[in-house]
């Protein structure tokens, strides 16, 4: 495991509050998102080809996305974030009718392994997929952050819990588990005002219990929809760079599945570094209801959390 420098510089602000760094995550995952469609499916080459360095929201990429449009990695979230909000917890049976309900609507996008995953739940009725050691992917940690922001504060114990009812109503898979348990801690811990160094501790205990996920200095390019690849080139961007707009420019340049990179690297960003810190040119482009929505649904999520606390 290698050591990046996690010197002051890397201290989050004190006066950061709790709301900012919770709607900087929302706005994070959905800006990470649509930054990151561009480049997905792009080698490194391909990107600095057609783009040169690609840092603006411009739409496109193989989806052909309106400028400031989302994926299914900020839906999930959405349709998540609702759900829990209108139960009151992560209950499963409510999750998967929001994903169900999600995939009726024709989404631009979705995975394999969630689209068999709430095919199952349509069949079946049942909210857990059999385990399954091929499905490693990241389809349910690119989703999880309304769980952070609900689960805040109730201990790692229920957070846990949480976690895995609404991951495995399509993934089901103790690596997985791992590593989205791992990015949900991380998430809490920047809500709490944690230095960088406590959550590169935290990604350091994952590789310690999960040596599949080391990551050092030699960059992850390329990364596949495979939870470990995009939770390295994550953990790789976030550590080695000092502010929300470099930790994103770096992870979708590295293409492959980059609006889930995209996503995920925003949403940790957006809680550490608090929603001031995102350009203003990224979120002028972004979806004004996709906006509103990260904003309601953060202050409903956190109200909620208050309540349960």
């Amino acid at each position: 495991m290698f050591a990046p420098d996690l010197t002051a510089r890397h201290v989050a602000g004190k006066d950061i509050t709790l709301e900012q760094r919770a709607f900087g995550a929302y706005l994070g995952l959905a800006v990470g998102d649509a930054l990151g469609a561009t480049t997905e499916f792009l080698t490194p080459r391909e990107i600095r080809e057609k783009h040169g360095v690609h840092d603006r929201i411009c739409g496109g990429g193989w989806l052909r996305l309106k400028p400031g449009q989302v994926t299914d990695d900020t839906e999930m979230s959405l349709a998540l974030g609702q759900s829990i909000i209108e139960s009151g917890k992560v209950e499963a049976k409510a999750v998967a009718e929001a994903f169900s309900q999600w995939m009726r609507g024709k989404p631009v996008d979705i995975g394999n392994t969630v689209r068999r995953g709430i095919v199952h739940y349509r069949n079946s009725g049942e909210t857990s997929v059999p385990e399954n050691k091929f499905d490693a992917g990241n389809g349910a940690c690119m989703r999880s952050l309304p769980v952070a922001i609900a689960y805040w504060n109730a201990g790692w114990d229920k957070l846990f819990v949480a976690s895995r009812t609404q991951s495995h109503i399509t993934h089901h898979n103790g690596q997985a588990d791992a590593g989205t348990e791992a990015l949900l801690q991380m998430l809490c811990m920047a809500f709490k005002n944690a230095s960088k160094q406590a959550l590169f501790d935290i990604a350091n205990g994952l590789v310690e219990n999960h040596r599949v996920y080391r990551f050092d200095r030699r960059q992850v390019e390329n990364p596949s929809g495979w939870i470990v690849e995009t939770l390295q080139a994550v953990f790789q961007s976030f550590f080695n760079n000092d502010d929300f707009e470099s930790v994103l420019v770096d992870v979708v340049n590295r293409g492959g599945d980059a609006d889930t990179t995209g996503a995920i690297a925003g949403m940790l960003a957006g809680a550490f570094y608090g929603v001031d810190a995102i350009p203003g040119y990224w979120l002028k482009a972004l979806n004004k209801d996709v906006k509103a929505a990260c904003h309601g649904q953060t202050l409903a999520l956190l109200k909620l959390a208050d309540m349960s606390g």
